[in-house]
């Protein structure tokens, strides 16, 4: 099952309703609603991203704001979805926006891809990035959303699925996706080609990326959701 499968079903999604999509980008996930059939709202506070979602969805309402401030009106929604940016929000202040924005019986979903540190140049990948992460860098691996979640009155118990999505990439993109990540694009030249050095380290270490020009990269999207009473 596919991941706009799941959220269409789970969330209800189809023409006659409508659906937030807070934090969203470029609209990346937006069109993917958008395929559903529901009115489909995108709030993003940043003007740049804002304009180039317009430009790619024309039929998708654009609003500036953020997820602790929609501006939107009360109960005037069915659905509340988040894909890769819940973790940036300030979780009582976002939820207490999200429960007043969502009309009776409505549902939060919060989506993330995330890599299968089960495979062992993954893992090895992936301590990189973590190894030079600051201190107090927002992560949803810490469980915080899913405790202020389930802290709150009124909501359904979480529910969850994990559907394996993986990509096939140069190896070039591999090493280009780690220097883009922002704490890593941060650092100075030096800091780069250390990073870089590293990374074509572990490629070369396993035999699953030795040697190869395309990489299968094994994501796996995760996703979260609850009702509202």
């Amino acid at each position: 099952m596919s991941v706009l499968t799941e959220l269409a079903t789970a969330l209800g999604l189809e023409r006659g309703r409508t659906v937030v999509d807070i934090g969203a980008g470029t609209g990346k996930f937006t069109r993917l609603l958008a395929l559903t059939g529901a009115r489909v709202l995108a709030v993003e506070p940043v003007a740049a991203m804002r304009e180039s979602l317009a430009e790619l969805l024309p039929s998708v309402t654009v609003i500036d704001g953020t997820g602790e401030r929609t501006g939107l009106p009360d109960g005037s929604v069915d659905a509340v979805v988040a894909a890769q940016s819940w973790h940036w929000f300030q979780q009582e202040a976002a939820l207490s926006e999200v429960e007043r924005v969502l009309r009776a019986g409505g549902a939060l979903a919060l989506v993330w891809n995330t890599y299968d540190v089960t495979v062992p140049w993954v893992r090895d990948f992936e301590a990189i990035y973590f190894r030079r992460a600051p201190s107090g860098l927002p992560s949803h691996h810490d469980g915080a959303w899913r405790r202020a979640l389930e802290q709150r009155p009124g909501w359904s118990p979480v529910r969850e699925r994990h559907l394996p999505n993986p990509h096939s990439i140069t190896r070039q993109q591999v090493v280009e996706r780690m220097l883009s990540s922002s704490h890593i694009a941060a650092l100075d030249r030096a800091g780069q080609a250390r990073v870089r050095a590293e990374v074509e380290e572990v490629l070369q270490r396993h035999a699953a990326t030795r040697d190869r020009e395309s990489v299968e990269v094994p994501y796996i999207t995760d996703v979260y959701w609850a009702r509202r009473g």
